[in-house]
């Protein structure tokens, strides 16, 4: 070989090595920096075979493997990836990977006026829309300082109520069906249909109703409003008593709910938990109850908790939700107050619809508020509401001008996932999908 030949074989090689340490240094970076090198889930056992004994014959000893439970289709939780750890058919631990929805609200707000809002806020929680509604609302008329008439404040409460019963029955259909109660999806349809074009008659949408707004609601109730909703009533409650017969005394129900991811108050207050998941462990917090808003104080309610913190539990707390909020829903129609849905405030409520063909001076305020929006005053507020899934809170800060200059949602379902790992240790991969569902996560809110 030529003296020539072996140089250029020389550089190739020192070539092929440098290539390959960019390739290393590449490689760890983008591990290191992209979302999904981030939240991989690393096994924390490697199987070393010495000549000994089967490591894996021997408690806690052996190789583990790392699997993937979902995503699988894009609605309520299955857009939601959990990693799991197993050691044979025991779960380890797990780790809920987040980020597959990408909607952006939280940052698109800054961008809207206060106005269109209710509009960007309500798609978070799509299963209790108006819960994202209500909570935004209020966070805006407490920087406006604004007095919301006692009819508009009926009307929320009558709806969030409303609401609250067709997410709990989602949630009774689905869970259902995950556990392999087909017939509890249908069921649970069946009377969540009939809600929502309640809603619908009321809202004019089913879903997503931009019908809560800064001071007040979008339009008064329907001619026969009372009728309907009695009607709804009726309805549910009768499906409470199926629901609770097909389920709750099955003894395959049972033997895949009871004890299974059990969870502690302490556990939950640590991870930030609320709603159906903290009642569970018997902590009766209801911030309808704590920290009152709107109406809450003036109809008669109970706040449903149990104190074994596991599967069963949660499905039985909201079963007997449902009931509640049927019973509050009835207080709204035998009270409902005449009066106006939305504050007089000029500044913040644009001109009755008959006034637009009157007065130029109507139609230039609406035309003014439609294109400018609303100023509201510098300053910051947190407020928070008590959604299906637990605190729902807005903190709000405004600069004096038409749109938040920051707006963050502290969301139920975010904190409520956290729960996941304390829940799934020592259980099987069977039980890792009954988890999931009793925590009822919607990930809209996630990925806000």
């Amino acid at each position: 070989m030529s003296g020539a030949d072996t140089h250029d074989r020389d550089i190739d090689d020192a070539e092929l090595d440098r290539l390959v340490e960019l390739d290393a240094i590449e490689t760890e970076r983008l591990e290191r920096q992209t979302d999904e090198g981030a939240q991989e889930l690393r096994s924390t056992r490697e199987l070393v075979l010495t000549g000994a004994q089967w490591p894996s014959a021997e408690p806690d000893q052996g190789e583990t493997m790392i699997v993937n439970l979902g995503p699988q289709h894009p609605s309520t939780h299955g857009v939601l990836r959990i990693m799991l750890e197993l050691d044979g058919e025991t779960l380890v631990r797990s780790k809920a990977v987040i980020g597959y929805l990408h909607t952006g609200m939280e940052k698109t707000a800054e961008e809207l006026m206060y106005h269109q809002g209710s509009t960007n806020v309500t798609r978070m929680d799509y299963a209790s829309p108006l819960a994202n509604e209500l909570v935004y609302s209020l966070a805006v008329e407490q920087l406006l300082d604004a007095e919301v008439p006692d009819r508009a404040q009926w009307i929320r409460m009558l709806l969030v109520e409303l609401s609250r019963i067709a997410s709990h029955l989602l949630f009774q259909a689905t869970n259902g069906m995950d556990l392999g109660a087909v017939s509890m999806m249908i069921y649970g349809w069946r009377e969540r249909e009939e809600t929502l074009r309640l809603l619908e008659e009321i809202t004019g949408l089913r879903m997503n109703h931009n019908y809560i707004r800064p001071g007040g609601v979008a339009a008064d109730l329907p001619d026969g409003w009372q009728d309907s909703v009695l009607r709804v009533c009726d309805l549910v409650a009768a499906g409470i008593d199926e629901y609770d017969a097909l389920l709750t005394e099955n003894p395959i129900w049972q033997e895949r709910t009871v004890g299974i991811g059990t969870i502690s108050t302490q556990e939950c207050l640590a991870l930030g938990v609320t709603g159906p998941i903290l009642r569970s462990t018997g902590y009766a917090w209801d911030l309808r109850k704590e920290q009152p808003y709107l109406k809450y104080p003036e109809v008669d309610f109970d706040v449903v908790y149990t104190e074994n913190g596991d599967v069963f539990d949660r499905y039985r707390i909201r079963l007997f939700e449902i009931a509640e909020s049927v019973r509050i829903v009835r207080q709204c129609v035998e009270k409902m107050p005449p009066g106006d849905y939305r504050v007089q405030d000029r500044k913040v409520t644009p001109p009755p619809r008959v006034r637009i063909n009157e007065s130029m001076e109507a139609l230039i305020h609406h035309f003014k508020l439609f294109t400018e929006g609303f100023k509201v005053p510098a300053g910051e507020t947190y407020t928070a509401v008590e959604s299906p899934r637990g605190e729902i809170g807005c903190y709000l800060v405004a600069d004096g001008t038409s749109k938040p200059q920051r707006l963050h949602i502290r969301a139920p379902s975010f904190y409520n996932l956290q729960a996941m790992g304390t829940m799934v240790a020592g259980t099987m991969v069977a039980d890792a999908v009954a988890i999931v569902s009793s925590i009822d996560p919607i990930m809209g809110e996630v990925d806000r």
